[in-house]
């Protein structure tokens, strides 16, 4: 607790108290919606006296209390099935460098995540609306780009419903009260759905806070990082954040096309095996 404080104090100084750097105080308590269930209550003894953690962003830790989920019968489940079998095992050299090379990038391990690899950026969307459990009742949060985000029309299908935040609302000082908010709305279902967000939109890049906060008020996430390692920026630090779904791409220096989009899937967060009959 000490060391996240630290790190809240060095990083974010603006969220010091509840202040936003060049404004007004803000009460974070009046702007949370209170959907915290009794069970909680044992767990606050060890939070802050000073301020109700359900209120602050969770910096740094990412909370994988969810459990596993089951993953619906599709093209998805089958690749990840196959992966987790006696047969994944076995695969070849080329294939082995560049899911290596997705893990490098988003600084993740393949202890934690499977790499399903796609010709573009639209199948490997697909992939995931087809397999995500949505259903009447849960909740896709958007705000990556309607020309592109093609996970609303099995949304859509499904019965579910579908938020498409504004890009603003991404961002720490200003509007992220109002995504927070949305993060801790009352559902009598956990996980409540899927966030999925972009990690850079042209040259503004967001923070991988969002991902923690959204797992500690029970969502699953999906980061688009296409365009961020795409464009050739700097790394991303995500073994802290650890989102369930990871959009990204690299090159292939082996054969044609010259990029492949991949997919990481987390492996602590879905039954990457498919569920047998009764």
């Amino acid at each position: 607790m000490q060391y996240v404080q630290q790190y809240v104090l060095a990083k974010y100084p603006e969220y010091c108290n509840g202040l936003v750097e060049g404004g007004d105080k803000i009460d974070l308590d009046a702007l949370c919606i209170n959907d915290e269930s009794s069970e909680s209550s044992a767990n606050e003894k060890g939070k802050s006296p000073r301020r109700d953690a359900a209120s602050l962003p969770s910096f740094g830790i990412s909370n994988s209390e969810l459990g596993k989920i089951q993953l619906e019968p599709s093209r998805l489940l089958d690749i990840l099935t196959k992966k987790t079998s006696f047969q994944g095992n076995f695969i070849s050299i080329p294939e082995i460098q560049v899911r290596n090379r997705a893990l490098q990038q988003c600084g993740l391990s393949e202890e934690d995540y499977l790499v399903v690899f796609a010709l573009t950026l639209k199948e490997a969307m697909m992939m995931i609306g087809e397999c995500y459990p949505f259903f009447r009742g849960n909740y896709y949060m958007t705000i990556l780009g309607e020309q592109y985000d093609c996970i609303r029309e099995f949304v859509t299908f499904k019965d579910s419903k579908i938020i498409a935040a504004p890009e603003t609302w991404l961002d720490l000082r200003i509007k992220g009260s109002q995504l927070s908010q949305y993060f801790r709305r009352k559902s009598k279902h956990s996980p409540k759905g899927l966030f999925a967000y972009p990690a850079y939109v042209q040259e503004t890049r967001y923070s991988m806070h969002w991902i923690s906060e959204a797992h500690r008020n029970s969502w699953h996430v999906l980061l688009d990082a296409s365009s961020a390692l795409d464009a050739g920026k700097e790394r991303l630090a995500l073994s802290l954040h650890r989102p369930d779904f990871v959009l990204c791409t690299v090159d292939n220096t082996h054969a044609q096309p010259s990029k492949l989009t991949c997919l990481l899937v987390r492996k602590q967060s879905f039954e990457t095996a498919a569920s047998s009959a009764n």
